[in-house]
């Protein structure tokens, strides 16, 4: 597989990767496309994208604030018709070393729904796979969602990532709060 990362917005791209996106976080799962146009204004967040055969199969929004040393990974997804073929954890593995060798990030940070179900536990075994480790100490709730979750950290250096979810989620509240805030344009 080959992979195409960018921090620009792209409008061809976006409309090769949005069914991909659509199609993992339908209804209200998504950020709409206008959030994620602002968040890549703002220099907030990059695209990667898993590519076979000329066409995209995967794709992950990642972020960071300016002032963080954590990297979010704010969704990621491949095509239904791919699924179960191993992308998730080669786009994910992608991502970790993107992130290494930026040299600024300290740890991925992602979150997943804590609710019990059988879908849910699977997002967080796959997440456990790649390497991620579940910071089951502390249930966040959202005022905007009605899912509680929970936070996952993968370490990337021998320094300490957060060893509580509510440290974990005071920066991906950060970032979340960051990336919907729009950006003002007097053009």
């Amino acid at each position: 597989m080959k992979f195409l990362t960018t921090n620009v917005w792209d409008e061809t791209l976006w409309l090769n990767i949005k069914d991909i996106y659509y199609e993992a976080f339908p209804d209200h799962g998504a950020k709409p496309e206008k959030i994620i146009r602002n968040m890549f204004e703002k220099g907030l967040c990059t695209f990667h994208i898993g590519i076979e055969e000329n066409k995209p199969v995967a794709m992950a929004l990642t972020g960071s604030t300016k002032e963080s040393q954590y990297l979010i990974i704010d969704y990621l997804a491949v095509k239904k018709a791919n699924q179960r073929q191993g992308i998730g954890n080669e786009l994910s593995l992608y991502i970790k070393n993107w992130a290494v060798n930026q040299q600024s990030f300290q740890s991925i940070l992602l979150e997943v729904e804590a609710e019990k179900a059988s879908e849910n536990l699977n997002r967080i075994h796959f997440w456990e796979s790649c390497g991620f480790i579940l910071l089951n100490d502390y249930i966040h709730h959202y005022i905007w969602v009605p899912e509680p979750y929970l936070a996952m950290v993968l370490p990337l250096h021998q320094t300490s990532p957060p060893s509580s979810g509510k440290e974990a989620f005071n920066h991906i509240t950060n970032f979340h709060r960051q990336s919907f805030k729009i950006v003002n344009s007097n053009n």
